[in-house]
């Protein structure tokens, strides 16, 4: 009997539950939707309050009432749900504070972009060049806070392929020092983090299209982060074990629960937009999630409808200066070319989720073929 209680007491102590990955993932997901239904008025009420930058309500996709505008910066409240999540249910190792180096920082320089465009009433911001130093600041500076722990910096050397079993870039296989293959790798962190964060805000462009998105890659680079840090699983799939990646699992948790809180509010007709201070801190997030368990290109095919609506800017202004002002989609980001071509706002919203689903699952399927 006394073995009994003894084996009931080592399985159910009053904290080993919570040395489950799995269990903090949920009580993640849990809290941070809680504080988000909590805080969702209280912040509505006072974003609403502030003087709204000018919008294309017909291109936005949003059905407001007439005579009032919707509120921007609502990414704040995801922070506000996500943050306190994290640093509750999580175990901080430097792959946590590096994610969250990438989500605050880059959020905050959203937040100033937004809150420039607040004050004048306009949309007039911070100047590209200045914004996408802003984010490579805090790319740099993420980086360097996972390089803090010595046992980590020839990992962080390493670049791999979703379909190969090793890296395709790393100090040993190509004999290089450690220091030239660390520049290459982290000049390649700051793109990756970079670039997601402007595809996420590219994004942004319809009521619940970004953050819709967010949730389904989230939920994937999730339960990817969950497989990299338990060493058999990873071994099994062939993919690189990283120490301590399951916690980056409990914040992709968090965020996610955030996002249903904010997708909430941003479905059509949107009561709230989510602004730079969310979309570049979430998009920088995700960058930095998929750098951290050496899964960069996974999340190009997670994130599929992210790299086409930045792909999309990007052909069309190079085309149009090209040929003098000739282009090849009526508008970009190409979800305004649909639009253009006749399809509600609604109906161009759900194609792009089923869209990114159907990446998520294809990215999915690239770790069997390792």
């Amino acid at each position: 009997m006394l073995h009994r209680l003894s084996e009931f007491e080592s399985l159910w102590g009053p904290f080993r539950l919570f040395d489950y990955q799995t269990v903090r993932a949920i009580l993640a997901f849990c809290t941070s939707l809680a504080f988000g239904l909590a805080l969702a008025g209280p912040f509505i009420r006072r974003l609403a309050a502030l003087r709204q930058p000018e919008r294309s309500a017909a291109l936005m996709g949003d059905l407001a009432k007439e005579g009032g505008k919707v509120p921007t910066m609502g990414g704040l409240l995801i922070a506000a749900a996500v943050i306190p999540s994290v640093l509750l249910w999580t175990k901080p190792n430097v792959l946590v504070w590096s994610c969250l180096v990438c989500f605050i920082g880059m959020g905050a320089v959203g937040f100033y972009d937004d809150w420039l465009k607040v004050r004048s009433g306009s949309s007039d911001g911070i100047a590209p060049r200045t914004k996408l130093a802003g984010q490579a600041f805090f790319a740099l500076l993420a980086l360097g806070v996972l390089l803090l722990d010595p046992s980590r910096r020839e990992a962080a050397a390493q670049i791999w392929l979703p379909v190969l079993n090793g890296p395709v870039w790393s100090a040993s296989s190509f004999g290089l020092p450690l220091a030239a293959c660390l520049a290459v790798a982290g000049s390649f962190f700051v793109l990756v983090c970079v670039g997601c964060s402007n595809a996420v805000n590219l994004t942004d462009g319809l009521d619940g299209l970004a953050i819709g998105c967010v949730i389904i890659a989230t939920l994937v680079l999730g339960g990817v982060a969950y497989l990299a840090g338990h060493r058999e699983l990873a071994e099994y799939l062939r993919i690189s074990h990283v120490p301590g990646a399951g916690e980056l699992a409990v914040l992709c948790a968090a965020l996610v629960g955030g996002g249903l809180v904010f997708l909430w509010h941003n479905a059509a007709p949107a009561e709230l937009y989510m602004g730079d201070v969310g979309a570049l801190g979430i998009g920088g997030a995700l960058g930095a999630v998929a750098c951290l368990m050496h899964q960069p290109f996974l999340l190009a095919i997670v994130g599929g409808v992210f790299l086409v609506e930045a792909l999309s800017v990007i052909v069309q202004v190079a085309y149009f200066r090209r040929t003098g002002g000739r282009r090849i989609f009526l508008m970009t980001p190409i979800h305004h070319h649909f639009q253009k071509k006749g399809w509600p706002a609604t109906k161009v919203v759900t194609r792009f989720w089923i869209l990114s689903f159907l990446c998520g699952l294809l990215g999915l399927l690239s770790l069997k073929l390792r």
